[in-house]
């Protein structure tokens, strides 16, 4: 199966600093760009255009113009590198905080763009596997919080064992073809609609 190349969307309103980016990608085999170029609608021009990564690059810009692209980038969820010529105190904390996966801070030459947009991409995809595990990690105790409840409620109820207890919730799982964590959980509902 071929991976379809590329696809890399320019957020930049200095035409001279959008070519550089554009030769930098043009060099490392990169030809699906596209350069937006003003900010109004952007975030639909992006989404529209439905990037593999996002490139922003600002000259000299003020706070909120950061802001706002920062804005962009949370939305997003793409690989974003961001190329600024001056940064003040705080900016890259809140540039890794809003999503963004490399902030460069006058380092625009074309040479260096491909490795940067390669760092970008691998940096989003481990912090993307880094935070899908969270949230797995965080289903499964959630899971095995509300399989203790019922485990609990089973054992003053029916005088179950710990063991017997799980069986019985593993059981019922097995013939409705569900989880043992929503079988739990209808058990824990159940038992507090009928005030367990």
């Amino acid at each position: 199966m071929s991976q379809r190349p590329l696809r890399v969307a320019i957020i930049d309103d200095n035409h001279i600093r959008a070519t550089i980016l554009m030769d930098g990608l043009r060099e490392a085999g990169i030809t699906d760009i596209t350069v937006l170029e003003e900010t109004p609608g952007l975030l639909k021009r992006i989404v529209d255009i439905d990037p593999d990564v996002v490139i922003i690059d600002l000259e000299n810009p003020s706070r909120d113009v950061l802001e706002q692209m920062f804005q962009v980038s949370r939305l997003v969820s793409r690989p974003v590198a961001m190329f600024v010529d001056q940064s003040e105190t705080g900016m890259i904390e809140a540039a890794v905080d809003a999503g963004v996966s490399a902030y460069v801070v006058d380092g625009l030459k074309k040479e260096r763009v491909k490795p940067i947009v390669d760092m970008a991409v691998s940096r989003f995809n481990a912090f993307s596997r880094l935070h899908r595990e969270l949230h797995e990690a965080r289903t499964e105790l959630s899971g095995r919080k509300v399989i203790d409840r019922a485990k609990g409620i089973l054992m003053r109820q029916r005088a179950m064992s710990e063991e017997e207890a799980y069986a019985t919730l593993r059981r019922a799982a097995m013939n409705e073809n569900r989880k043992i964590a929503e079988i739990a959980e209808s058990l824990v509902t159940a038992a507090r609609l009928l005030g367990e």
